[in-house]
């Protein structure tokens, strides 16, 4: 299975060069390999103590943060490197002060795993989530340093437990500890002997929890929403700007909406904005306007999402309507409501919320009509609704004092 894996590989590697020449997306991911072991020899030296983090992209950045923060507090003396598998995680935080060193992940060959592990020197390596890869691996393991997979979620139909999956199951055995987020999944890797295992929840909820504490003013956002009833819309899609759009221009309460669109390219801004019958305005818009004086915002940036959510009396998440759900524990940790399409398996979180009453699903316009109506006339319901989902992430932090009690026995 190893050589057929490597073999795999190199085809994968070719395709992707061939479909570069017509995928920007795609030409970022070969493009920005290139010059990934010489930024790394410009930034670490032989004597550099280094603690290596990969995440796949965005989201299991976020996820491993609070591990990545206190690594920086604990170990001050280590440098860190946070590596990326994907564009869209890396080309928003390339720049990121989170870590001494931000790059792509060469692709799984053996020759770039010896390389790279050769080069770094890492004294401890910790994968996010997902991140399964099997050159990598066997080479830290080889030089016997220490790896840890955390915040993971195994499950049945996954190659780990199938029949067929003996070299992705030997795979897993490289890790030194891993850290999974439910019980199912300390259920799945105990029964492949794999016994290093703790149920330590999801770190997700610390970085959640660290958003909450920090200063989330936002000066344009204290004008605009006054002292109206807001809903923040985030990472919506076409799909979930059909269901918002008729009922906004509808609405004849007082509410005010702000919509931050997943997809920010100008093009898709100024339909948006032309959808509106309501005074409408864009972020890139703001100056010299009194904001007061309008209905919805359009935020047509990235990076402030999350302290607005802060402003949110309620909340909806989009990609319940497209490809997936967005995070829904961004706006829940404010103690709002949190509105989602039907898309939402697979979604631990959402799928809890959704189970006790937090996170509440609409299946088309008509639902999210009635929804809203019920929201804005029933004070008791939204305060009820939004306890749940504050209630519900302080019932889960925690994950990272697990995983730092841990590390602390390896360095």
């Amino acid at each position: 299975m190893s050589r057929i894996y490597n073999f795999a590989l190199q085809i994968t590697s070719l395709a992707l060069q061939l479909i570069a020449l017509f995928h920007p997306k795609i030409k970022l991911f070969i493009d920005g390999r290139k010059e990934v072991f010489t930024h790394l020899k410009k930034t670490f030296s032989k004597e550099d103590q280094v603690l290596w983090v990969h995440t796949a992209s965005l989201g299991e950045f976020e996820q491993g943060l609070p591990v990545i923060e206190q690594l920086k507090k604990n170990y001050p003396a280590y440098k860190i490197l946070v590596t990326f598998f994907s564009p869209s995680g890396y080309e928003v935080k390339k720049n990121s002060s989170a870590a001494h060193a931000i790059t792509y992940l060469p692709l799984d060959t053996i020759k770039n795993a010896e390389r790279f592990v050769d080069l770094v020197k890492p004294k401890l390596v910790i994968f996010v989530k997902y991140e399964i890869w099997p050159n990598y691996l066997k080479t830290l393991g080889q030089r016997k340093i220490p790896i840890l997979l955390i915040s993971a979620l195994f499950k049945e139909e996954q190659i780990y437990f199938k029949n067929y999956g003996g070299f992705m199951r030997g795979t897993l055995h490289h890790f030194s500890h891993i850290f999974v987020q439910n019980t199912n999944s300390v259920r799945l890797l105990n029964n492949i002997g794999i016994k290093n295992v703790t149920l330590g929840g999801d770190t997700r909820f610390d970085r959640v929890m660290e958003i909450v504490i920090r200063d989330n003013h936002l000066a344009f956002m204290e004008e605009f929403k006054s002292d109206s009833p807001l809903l923040v819309a985030g990472s919506t899609w076409p799909e979930d700007e059909a269901i918002l759009v008729p009922y906004i221009n509808a609405d004849n309460a007082s509410l005010k909406y702000v919509l931050a669109p997943h997809n920010i390219k100008p093009e898709h801004i100024n339909k948006l904005k032309a959808s509106f019958t309501k005074q409408t305005v864009l972020y890139s818009q703001l100056e010299n306007k009194s904001l007061s004086d309008y209905q919805v915002l359009i935020i047509d940036t990235i990076g402030i999402l999350t302290k607005i959510y802060s402003y949110a009396d309620m909340a909806y998440v989009g990609g319940g309507f497209a490809t997936g759900l967005h995070n829904t524990l961004e706006p829940a940790v404010f103690g709002v409501p949190v509105i989602i399409g039907s898309n939402f398996k697979g979604f631990k979180e959402a799928e809890d919320l959704v189970e006790e009453g937090g996170v509440l699903v609409v299946n088309n316009k008509e639902e999210y009509h009635d929804l809203m109506t019920r929201l804005v006339s029933d004070s008791e319901f939204l305060r009820r609704t939004g306890d749940i989902n504050r209630n519900y992430i302080n019932k889960n932090k925690g994950a990272s004092i697990q995983i730092m009690e841990h590390i602390s026995t390896l360095l």
